[in-house]
């Protein structure tokens, strides 16, 4: 609400992207609740939720915005338009941009398809529209919530919960019970996987796609190439194209389901295009469908990590120098951090391979190493901090 709040009543569109069931509905409320405090009558409101069966028939431009010019008929003030999951709509950007140009309005769009903006929306709103991505809880909204449920849980306790159940919000509405849980999640996964990748893109070839993202997902955090998942794919005796695999994964990312950071070379301070990495939305997915977090926990460590980076707002890429990786640079405006995640630092090899990496970087910005441990093993002005 912080960086929502100083946009509401400008002309720009706030657009609300994110996984599915992830909050954007709830931020939507937030804002007209906020509205409703500042004085403005709730009639002055127009919300479709496109998921809604009752308004199927405003799922083309030219009848949503028919129906939206028809409501504001005879209004005097200002209108707020509040449109949820607007990818539903064919052609919907014809239809904002319309009525941003003709009405007095507010307006506020939420999808769960991050095309909404690199392609259908940047075409017609070039620079008129203000972006907020919503990532599932981080381990603080997560405890405080947990807390809720289980009062008497240990800070440590809940950590060891969030590393299973991860940080989608619906999970307290179900008291974070086991089983329910991963049949929600589970449900989730398959809801993304065939309402905005496979529909969304018309895949003919599920299967494969199946594949791709388990691959994916069991790997979250490793750097490969479309070329070693094709390679991977041969050794299952089954041919594929390069390109068909990179699509895939191009179409995951759009539907939020993973995040690509990309690597940079530290010394030559340019992004390099081969063996990305990617990490998943909600490492509680990836425990329903899959399983495995904690015999990966470093793995799942990284990936919390990650998500939390993002979800603060920082540009995160993976850094290379000569053969060493650090496994996050973060970049916010002028202020930059190196960040290394290990499960524990159990040996002196350990400590020296997570610590030496930042011999080779002479600059000033702070550097730290993230583990399970409880102790304090900060040395040579690099902090370690417990990852909680």
């Amino acid at each position: 609400m912080k960086r929502i709040r100083p946009f509401i009543d400008t002309d720009l569109i706030k657009v609300i992207t994110g996984i599915r069931r992830c909050g954007k509905s709830v931020m939507l409320d937030l804002i007209k609740q906020e509205l409703e405090e500042s004085g403005i009558d709730p009639s002055r409101f127009i919300s479709i939720n496109f998921e809604d069966m009752r308004y199927e028939h405003l799922h083309t431009a030219r009848a949503l915005h028919d129906e939206i010019r028809e409501r504001a008929a005879g209004a005097s003030e200002r209108l707020y338009l509040f449109f949820d999951e607007i990818q539903e709509v064919d052609g919907w950007e014809k239809c904002i941009n319309s009525l941003r140009v003709s009405m007095d309005c507010d307006i506020y769009i939420t999808g769960s398809n991050a095309r909404l903006l690199s392609g259908e929306l940047a075409t017609y709103l070039g620079g008129r529209y203000v972006e907020f991505v919503i990532y599932p809880f981080s381990f603080s909204e997560f405890t405080e919530l947990y807390h809720q449920t289980a009062p008497e849980t240990s800070v440590p306790q809940c950590f060891q919960k969030y590393l299973l159940c991860g940080g989608m919000p619906y999970l307290s509405n179900i008291r974070y019970e086991e089983q329910p849980s991963r049949q929600y999640l589970t449900d989730l996964f398959n809801s993304v996987q065939l309402k905005d990748i496979v529909r969304r893109n018309s895949i003919r070839d599920i299967d494969l796609l199946e594949r791709v993202i388990s691959y994916i997902t069991v790997n979250v955090g490793n750097t490969f190439s479309a070329a070693s998942l094709v390679k991977f794919f041969k050794s299952e005796h089954r041919t594929v194209a390069a390109e068909t695999v990179m699509n895939y994964i191009r179409y995951c990312c759009d539907a939020f389901l993973f995040y690509q950071i990309r690597r940079e070379d530290i010394k030559g301070k340019q992004l390099l295009a081969s063996n990305k990495k990617y990490y998943i939305a909600d490492h509680g997915i990836r425990e329903a469908v899959f399983g495995g977090n904690m015999r990966d926990i470093n793995l799942i460590l990284e990936n919390i990590v990650c998500m939390e980076l993002l979800r603060r707002g920082y540009t995160v890429t993976v850094g290379k120098s000569k053969n060493k990786e650090i496994d996050f640079i973060c970049h916010d405006r002028n202020e930059k951090i190196y960040i290394q995640v290990t499960y524990l630092l159990a040996s002196e090899e350990t400590i020296d391979r997570k610590f030496s990496v930042y011999d080779s970087i002479s600059d000033n910005f702070p550097k730290y190493v993230v583990s399970m441990d409880e102790l304090d093993m900060s040395r040579n002005g690099i902090k370690h901090r417990n990852i909680r």
